[in-house]
């Protein structure tokens, strides 16, 4: 059985080292406006030495939005989103987007500030759609369930429960006050306050959750 060579990086310039130097470059200075001449130079290697890891600045750019969309869906297939009421599921994902946003800042940060300027950022603006269309179902089925109050429109009530999610990346930096479970216990008190029609069942917390 023949053995398929695996393709090493070159010494301290993984695929990962170099992703996270091109996500904050595109994110100082935009991805248009970012040469893979100033990738390679804040790297301190050649060009040829980037294009071994990558054909392309455009692969950069999906990997890096792929692993910010990668980490959003998976918290869609978590059992706290996927059993249970809708109302419950729906935070469980808030919570989780929560997590992804504090793990995976710069990454997020460049998902949200793509335009569809480029084939790769319409395919993430497409699947940003679809994570949309999830928890606008959730809401809608909470709201069916008695949850949720019924006089703001389901769609209405994703975009301002998810632009407050997304307005962390504005100011919120690891290791500086509040961590991922205390900063998502602050949003889900702050807004699931106003979209529920009762008090919030016990035990709404995943599994494994310090009790505070």
């Amino acid at each position: 059985m023949s053995v398929v060579p695996v393709r090493r990086g070159r010494p301290g310039h993984s695929l990962d080292s170099l992703l996270d130097v091109a996500v904050a470059v595109f994110n100082e200075r935009g991805y248009e406006a970012t040469s893979m001449d100033e990738l390679a130079g804040r790297l301190g290697v050649t060009k040829s030495a980037i294009y071994h890891h990558v054909p392309s600045k455009g692969e950069l750019l999906r990997l890096a939005l792929d692993r910010a969309l990668d980490a959003l869906f998976a918290v869609l297939d978590e059992p706290g989103a996927t059993s249970g009421p809708a109302i419950d599921r729906l935070e469980h994902v808030v919570r989780g987007s929560v997590r992804v946003l504090t793990g995976q800042l710069p990454f997020v940060t460049l998902l949200l500030r793509v335009r569809g300027n480029t084939e790769v950022e319409t395919r993430a603006l497409q699947r940003r759609r679809e994570f949309d269309r999830v928890v606008t179902d959730l809401v809608r089925a909470a709201e069916e369930q008695g949850d949720v109050r019924p006089d703001v429109d389901p769609a209405v009530t994703s975009r301002l429960l998810f632009g407050t999610v997304n307005s962390l990346t504005e100011w919120y930096r690891p290791g500086r006050g509040l961590d991922a479970d205390a900063l998502a216990d602050a949003l889900v008190t702050t807004t699931f306050s106003g979209l529920r029609t009762s008090a919030p069942r016990a035990a709404a917390r995943p599994a494994g959750s310090a009790a505070r």
